[in-house]
């Protein structure tokens, strides 16, 4: 009884609690609104403290509540207003953030002071319920092992050669057909949602050895699928709570959210672990077959135990799917505004391969001017907007920011893009020739950016091992897509990037396709 009354009351308890603290915030808000009338404007400013405006006890709250829409172009400008492109956030009931765009600072965070930064307990504890113990939420010596591991079989030919086979086949049997029918039709279709199919397709195929069929649009999404969508938004959405203490207490009571976010991890975790176990026993009827190429497949013949092979394996697949696809569908974006750019692209892929064969790895390999308009528009809407350190001990950053123990040390892709002093006056505009050593699509070379300059894949000894692998898949998608059609957005508006734990566009993007005169598919 006591039970089941406590469990009636949860709610209630909730939402007096969550009023409790909306009055508070509404009594500050009005008493530092009456401050702020009174306040010298400008910069909260100590020497090498640059920032939004702060007050005592709150911290710079007021201006986070109001930029809450626009965070990263408020950042943004703030970098670019400071003189050494870092900034200090406090906030209340947050931890004290430095947000940096200096190149030297990212390079010493990420590899010359890497062991004093890492991920931390604020970070693993906001992805913890998801990624578990896997590689991009772990420290240390756990991380060092899985780290090794992966190294090994992402560095093997073969799972590189399993990759592009599972590439050809999806994109032949599903992609085109799908876009042909399109064409055919004259229906609009959302580019963003075909892309994040395919790529869960083939994540899938390569992580798990399994098809979860999502391209087929007849068919529902598979519930694994809605779960890690519900489970990384509401994960994301922890990390840029103004006030982290709700979301622990929304957590703590199992409500809203936070419910939301067990139900969908609790099948995350169950349908892995269901795949894991009929590998199991595959395995021991029969070792062979095309499936002993996927990653879970070398993981389980290495020896290693169910559960860190499960967290690794969502790592993957949660790096793997939405990275790829949000990159592609900027790029695309893009190339509807600049089709000279578009008509370079198809001219690149069409001396390479005229569509006698399929596109091999030598292919890919020679795409140089598709990979510098890949890069360029990672460099304007990088996949991962924002990443953030822990520091271990008190610290001094190359600009001469000061951090403490603690502290939530952020580099910033976003911003990065974005300043003048990195790439120039023309940074806002898409120029994939500000790739190349000499302009031009005739045996250019292409340059190699300071990964600590553009740290869209990471840098250091966390660099991204994916990163061969994500070049692959988005050359060979973009590359088969153009060679035989043409997309145009319905809307002209600028879409709206949204950071979550990876970026995406507002609302989706809805196309329409028509096939490529000229052009057999």
């Amino acid at each position: 009884l006591i039970s089941n009354t406590h469990r009636h009351n949860q709610p209630a308890m909730f939402l007096s609690l969550l009023l409790f603290l909306s009055l508070g915030f509404l009594f500050l808000s009005l008493i530092f609104s009456f401050i702020e009338r009174f306040q010298p404007s400008g910069n909260y400013n100590r020497k090498f403290s640059f920032g939004p405006q702060s007050y005592p006890l709150i911290g710079c709250l007021i201006s986070f509540y109001k930029n809450s829409r626009r965070l990263l172009d408020w950042y943004t400008d703030l970098l670019s207003e400071s003189p050494t492109r870092t900034i200090v956030v406090s906030r209340f009931g947050a931890r004290r953030t430095i947000v940096t765009a200096n190149p030297d600072n990212v390079e010493y965070m990420l590899k010359t002071n890497f062991n004093n930064y890492p991920k931390g307990k604020p970070f693993t504890e906001i992805l913890g319920d998801l990624l578990g113990h896997g590689i991009f939420n772990v420290d240390g010596e756990l991380w060092n092992t899985q780290r090794k591991l992966a190294s090994h079989e992402f560095s093997t030919k073969s799972l590189r050669e399993f990759v592009v086979k599972k590439l050809e086949e999806e994109v032949k049997n599903r992609l085109v057909p799908l876009l042909e029918s399109a064409a055919d039709s004259g229906d609009v279709l959302d580019l963003q949602d075909v892309l994040r199919r395919f790529a869960f397709d083939t994540v899938c195929k390569v992580s798990l050895g399994m098809d979860p069929c999502c391209l087929d649009l007849l068919r529902p999404l598979p519930p694994l699928v809605i779960a890690f969508d519900s489970a990384s938004e509401v994960t994301a959405l922890r990390g840029v709570a103004p006030v982290f203490a709700v979301w622990k207490i929304k957590r703590a009571l199992n409500v809203g959210s936070e419910k939301k976010l067990k139900e969908a991890v609790d099948l995350v975790h169950a349908s892995v672990a269901e795949m894991i176990q009929i590998k199991k026993q595959k395995h021991h009827c029969d070792g062979d077959g095309d499936g002993d190429n996927d990653l879970l497949s070398r993981l389980l013949s290495a020896g290693h135990g169910s559960e860190v092979v499960r967290d690794m394996v969502i790592s993957f697949i949660m790096a793997g799917r939405d990275t790829t696809s949000a990159a592609m569908t900027w790029l695309f974006w893009l190339l509807s505004l600049h089709r000279s750019i578009e008509k370079e692209i198809v001219e690149e892929v069409m001396l390479l391969n005229n569509g006698e064969k399929p596109i091999d790895f030598e292919d890919l390999k020679e795409m140089k001017y598709m990979k510098a308009c890949l890069c360029e528009s990672m460099r304007l809407y990088p996949p991962v907007a924002w990443d953030s350190k822990h520091a271990r001990v008190d610290d001094v950053l190359p600009d001469g920011t000061p951090v403490y123990k603690g502290d939530r040390v952020t580099y910033f892709p976003y911003g990065m893009g974005r300043m003048e002093e990195l790439w120039g006056k023309d940074r806002l505009e898409f120029k994939p020739d500000r790739w190349f050593h000499e302009p031009g699509l005739e045996g250019g070379a292409l340059k190699t950016a300071s990964p600590y300059k553009f740290p869209v894949f990471q840098a250091g000894p966390r660099v991204c091992l994916g990163k061969e692998m994500a070049f692959i898949q988005m050359k060979y998608v973009v590359a088969s897509i153009l060679k035989r059609f043409e997309i145009t957005p319905v809307k002209s508006e600028q879409p709206v990037f949204v950071p979550l734990l990876t970026a995406h566009m507002a609302g989706g993007f809805k196309v329409t396709v028509r096939k490529r005169s000229g052009i057999s598919s």
